[in-house]
């Protein structure tokens, strides 16, 4: 699919552009899924008194939250080289709402296992918010500008962690008990993703110059029943071993980055003796590092790809995945608060870093399936979070000792990053198209 008029740098500041507007509200919708999809998380406490949870059934709840997100995401990106973002993900967060604002009719472990499982969808708001900024923007930027949007969503991880406890203690303050105030609290996250869903269908557009169902009946996309169009797009991508290889990649850094956001608060509450507003205070820097760890992946990505081109980008990854796994295994090692919570922040630089270089290269595998490849990828870090989540449910092992096989794990993906490379008439159209884009034969998204 050839996208016309995409941006070639990016206007922070600018909100009048189709482009810039998909930026900015990408992120933002992105932000508060993590509100309704990890809102439960700092809570987690109080939950598991209130429902009498065994840590196998916290466990399993971990496990259900990013599970049925590996399908959802799968199948989202070919939806989007059909209908376009705009569509999907307006209905993704007004459905993903509803049980995020009913989980409080949760009164056992097995009710509150399906909110959490059916929760869980909203996740895949991560592939539309990459999928519509690698339509919107040129190769020069396409790694800052995907990064960027998906590390500022992704600080929602670590607000969340900060901010719900905040609104618990204010729905308390009204009067109500904790095992009413947890159940209450979870309805504004609801109504905020629903509100949002509204807005993103009338302010974004599909693509630079106009929504897929216009650039359809002009002739200027194919149909979206055609194979380019949409219809084996998920087919052509799964063909490709490097969609897999990528899949492993980002299972070892948005996999790990999920699991974190579930368990952390959890982890300083019971090693180190902590109360819920305070674990959930430490437990949110890793996710605040997102505010510009994530960028600096992807800024790290185009800037390397401008001297090595695309083989450049995918040796930049190695390096930043290799990285995150061993910082994992120190943090693991960490007996003492100061020290955990500076190792941890080490450690989150490295995992979202890893994020944005990981889709600085996606978008450039297959551009005819852009939104299955991205799909099948994004749905390797829930992929990942699923695994990760069996090693922090089990009774034999403690949650250190969790930490540090992961860690390993994370350190020994690095090495798929052997088995994604590009013919050299791929990395010749790449250095062709970034020379274009220098020429100013694209069209900036400017202040006008």
């Amino acid at each position: 699919m050839q996208i016309r008029n995409q941006a070639t740098r990016i206007s922070l500041f600018n909100f009048k552009t189709p482009q810039m507007r998909a930026f900015h509200m990408s992120w933002f919708a992105f932000f508060l899924a993590f509100f309704g999809w990890f809102g439960i998380a700092p809570l987690m406490a109080v939950v598991r008194d209130d429902l009498g949870l065994t840590k196998a059934q916290i466990g399993n709840t971990i496990i259900a939250s990013v599970l049925i997100t590996v399908f959802v995401r799968v199948l989202i990106g070919s939806l989007c080289d059909r209908f376009g973002a705009r569509k999907v993900y307006s209905l993704l967060l007004m459905i993903g709402s509803i049980p995020v604002m009913t989980i409080g009719f949760a009164n056992s472990y097995a009710t509150f296992l399906m909110f959490r499982l059916a929760i869980g969808a909203i996740g895949a708001s991560f592939v539309i918010t990459q999928y519509h900024t690698s339509v919107m923007f040129a190769p020069n930027v396409v790694g800052t500008a995907n990064a960027t949007t998906a590390g500022w969503g992704n600080l929602g991880g670590g607000v969340t962690q900060m901010v719900m406890p905040l609104i618990f203690t204010a729905v308390l303050s009204l009067g109500v008990n904790q095992l009413l105030g947890w159940r209450l609290a979870m309805v504004v996250p609801g109504i905020a993703l629903f509100l949002v869903g509204i807005a993103y269908y009338f302010l974004t557009q599909d693509a630079p110059d106009g929504n897929y169902t216009e650039l359809r009946a002009k002739g200027q996309m194919p149909e979206a029943n055609s194979k380019e169009g949409g219809k084996g797009s998920l087919l052509e991508a799964a063909k490709d071993y490097r969609v897999w290889a990528l899949f492993v990649i980002y299972a070892a850094c948005f996999g790990v980055e999920l699991t974190i956001n579930n368990i952390a608060a959890l982890y300083y509450h019971d090693r180190f003796t902590l109360d819920v507003k305070t674990a959930g205070m430490i437990a949110g820097l890793f996710g605040l590092m997102n505010l510009f760890a994530r960028t600096l992946g992807g800024v790290g990505s185009d800037f390397v790809a401008k001297r090595l081109g695309l083989r450049g980008r995918v040796g930049f990854l190695g390096i930043v995945l290799f990285c995150e796994g061993i910082a994992l295994v120190v943090f693991s090692r960490m007996g003492m608060l100061p020290l955990a919570v500076g190792t941890m922040i080490v450690f989150s630089l490295f995992v979202q870093m890893s994020e944005g270089a990981t889709y600085g290269v996606v978008p450039f595998i297959n551009r005819k399936a852009m939104g299955a490849v991205s799909g099948i990828v994004g749905a390797g870090g829930n992929a990942g979070a699923v695994a990760a989540g069996f090693l922090f449910r089990s009774e034999n092992l403690t949650t250190q000792q969790g930490l540090m096989f992961l860690g390993v794990m994370v350190a020994v993906a690095s090495g798929a990053t052997f088995f994604v490379r590009f013919s050299p008439a791929m990395e010749a159209e790449y250095s062709a198209s970034t020379t274009r884009t220098t020429d100013g034969l694209e069209t900036l998204a400017t202040d006008d």
